[in-house]
């Protein structure tokens, strides 16, 4: 794994830990650090080692802020500037029909990673966070954790992230939140109550919440497991029919006889595992 100038990876025991290391500017992403996450989340297709990924920001201010302001727009002098640097490259900006996202960089799915990545959300994630969170199989969020995309209060349209978002949050909380952008904030519990998180706990628990949860996860076959992340990210996508129709051929890849064999030979053992009650 190559060294990174705004990650922190650590490895134990199946889990791979990626620290969003930029706490300064409250994690916000840049060039490198979009370069990075791209990198990282292709190499760790072929990680075989790695079966479960938990993505959380350094610090417990925010786990991600968006998109560095100042390195994309910083350097502005007046309206004629708007759009001369791409957000994603650095370079001069084409014309219309070469648009350049930073979701195409930062996202797991979006770099066709099936290895399960939870998010362990400390603090505020806003704005361009919302491509990584979108694409995440389930978030666990410190208590003091708040959600809002203030795109529209600086001028912005909310596009993208709100569009990654709807596969997480009901359509009246994520428009809600996208034209109120900076005046309001989501607090944990509220995005627990509609679903956006799927458990809270104090901010010193969040690190052994996640934790447990994915070595839980990897302790199981990995071939069922990203069989299972594709499967649903697949009903999720398509209409009931064609996920239906296209999960026969996903259980046809996910079924490995070594796995499948060892899982009987479990239950036939009276082996059951004692379940945490959430």
């Amino acid at each position: 794994m190559p060294e990174f100038e705004t990650l922190l990876y650590e490895e134990d025991d199946g889990v791979a830990w990626v620290t969003l290391n930029r706490p300064e500017v409250l994690n916000a992403f840049n060039l490198q650090m979009q370069r990075e996450l791209k990198s990282l989340w292709r190499s760790l297709r072929t990680n075989t080692d790695v079966r479960c990924v938990v993505l959380t920001g350094a610090g417990d201010k925010a786990f991600c802020v968006g998109i560095d302001r100042q390195e994309t727009m910083g350097e502005w002098d007046d309206s004629e500037d708007v759009g001369s640097r791409s957000a994603t490259t650095g370079e001069r900006a084409g014309n219309v029909w070469h648009f350049d996202d930073p979701g195409e960089n930062i996202g797991p799915k979006t770099n066709d990673l099936w290895t399960p990545v939870i998010a362990a959300v400390n603090g505020m994630a806003c704005g361009g966070a919302y491509y990584m969170l979108g694409e995440v199989e389930f978030i666990i969020a410190a208590d003091h954790a708040t959600f809002f995309d203030p795109h529209v209060t600086y001028g912005m349209t909310a596009c993208f992230e709100s569009m990654h978002m709807l596969q997480k949050m009901p359509f009246h909380e994520i428009m809600r939140g996208a034209l109120l952008g900076a005046s309001e904030r989501m607090s944990a519990q509220r995005a627990y109550e509609i679903g956006l998180v799927s458990e809270v706990v104090p901010p010193a628990e969040l690190r052994d919440a996640a934790a447990w949860a994915a070595r839980e996860i990897a302790a199981s076959p990995p071939i069922a497991v990203q069989g299972t992340v594709r499967s649903l990210w697949t009903a999720l996508e398509l209409g009931r029919k064609h996920a239906l129709d296209m999960g026969k051929v996903i259980i046809r890849a996910g079924s490995d006889r070594d796995s499948l064999y060892e899982g009987q030979r479990r239950f036939e053992s009276g082996e059951r595992k004692k379940p945490r009650i959430r």
